[in-house]
């Protein structure tokens, strides 16, 4: 077993964090995720260490020096490869905080070029030209042109990024290379010698994620989605870095109650809350609205919760349609209203734990960060996979498993299947 571990992950959000984490664990490696930057030293026997930030949608400034923190611990802990976990639909502003991070990460490093690739096959999500695909249509025509804190109306990430960046930014086409080892390093040579330091690289397919991780494997910094981890594991085996284990996705059994919290407005999530429903399943909404007029909004969740719990999984959730979420965000603001609904759900969330919940899916980046750091959770063992993207997660130490769902990820059925794999299904 290695003394340190072999790879260092800086996620910019909770749900990006799990979702990398479990790609790397499918892969074999023992894998942990921490809350934040930690104080202490590095958890033992981790092959690697994915460093959860809310650092996605803070100013940019502020994603920087969180960002380069956690880069400072994972560097401490005797790390040798970096990774920077972004979001597969690439979820930014013209100010970042993907290009910001990314440069400040790669200028701590001393490097002069990366690969940027958030393709995710598995999910739907590929790049071909520089533009990224959600499924069949351009990211601009998903439902991510709608998102409420970072509406993608552009699908050239080439464009994207360079508008982020200070440094030259390029293409690694897929055309170019056919995914072929040698072609795809002298391509990148190319790029570097003009002056390229970020390259966008295209990939369809698992096969094309192999093949760049193994060309960038020496890269000083990966810039990815989780779909370019799954190239990563086997390789450093092949070196002796690690020795692969099939038993990495190990977790404590738990029997308690079980519950789902949704803030995410996604596309995706709203087809999960209204399957959930046409199920006849237990579920109640939150109103952003009487929440800002002082409701108790919160306190009578608890009550309709309790009341329901024994009867099997309930859902709480905030989710609504664009038109709906745009009216409340017009009457409240968009930070306001965003900062209401996290509040409540961290609130939810606290007093669901207290009630017995052992297992809880929370649906949304921004939810799950204020959920997990309501609950003081500071380390995940990291699980099966539910989907590709979402595994179960133990809190270190804590009789309590967490599903951290990318508001853009899973089938319709995505919550009954995350709880008939819990067996939390009546």
């Amino acid at each position: 077993m290695n003394a340190a571990p072999v790879l260092g992950v800086i996620a910019d959000d909770f749900t990006g964090a799990t979702d990398v984490a479990s790609m790397l664990v499918r892969e074999g490696l023992r894998t942990v995720q921490v809350i934040g930057v930690p104080q202490g030293a590095a958890p033992e026997g981790a092959d690697a260490v994915v460093v959860a930030l809310k650092s996605r949608t803070t100013p940019a400034a502020d994603a920087v020096a969180e960002s380069l923190a956690a880069w400072r611990w994972l560097q401490s802990a005797g790390v040798r490869r970096f990774y920077f976990k972004v979001c597969s639909t690439f979820d930014s502003t013209p100010a970042g905080n993907i290009g910001p991070v990314a440069e400040a990460l790669l200028a701590a490093l001393g490097g002069d070029f990366t690969v940027v690739c958030p393709a995710f096959p598995e999910n739907g999500r590929s790049v071909y030209r520089g533009h990224l695909f959600v499924g069949d249509q351009l990211l601009s025509d998903s439902g991510m042109r709608d998102h409420p804190l970072t509406p993608m109306t552009d699908s050239n990430l080439v464009r994207v990024l360079q508008a982020q960046c200070r440094q030259r930014v390029g293409l690694l086409r897929h055309d170019e290379a056919q995914g072929a080892a040698d072609a795809l390093r002298q391509r990148m040579a190319a790029l570097c010698s003009a002056g390229v330091v970020l390259a966008v690289a295209d990939a369809i397919t698992n096969a094309d994620l192999h093949a760049l991780a193994e060309v960038a494997l020496d890269l000083p910094l990966l810039v990815a989605g989780s779909g370019l981890a799954l190239g990563l594991p086997s390789r450093y085996a092949q070196r002796g870095w690690v020795q692969l284990d099939a038993d990495a996705a190990r977790l404590d059994a738990q029997s308690g109650h079980a519950a789902i919290l949704a803030g995410s407005c996604s596309q995706a999530t709203q087809g999960q809350v209204a399957a959930w429903r046409g199920a006849g399943r237990p579920a109640r909404a939150l109103d952003a609205l009487a929440l800002a007029a002082g409701a108790p909004v919160v306190a009578e969740a608890l009550a309709w919760a309790r009341a329901g719990l024994a009867g099997g999984p309930v859902l709480v959730h905030a989710t609504v349609a664009p038109a709906e979420l745009k009216a409340v965000q017009a009457a409240l603001g968009v930070a306001r209203a965003g900062a209401l609904v996290e509040e409540a759900m961290a609130a939810i969330a606290q007093g669901l734990v207290e009630m017995g919940v052992q297992r809880l899916v929370v649906a949304g980046g921004e939810t799950s960060g204020a959920v997990v750091q309501a609950l003081g959770v500071q380390q995940l063992r990291i699980g099966a996979a539910i989907c590709p993207g979402v595994p179960w997660t133990q809190a270190e130490g804590r009789a309590l498993w967490l599903a951290l769902k990318s508001g853009n990820f899973g089938a319709p059925d995505f919550f009954a299947q995350a709880f008939a794999a819990g067996s939390a299904l009546p």
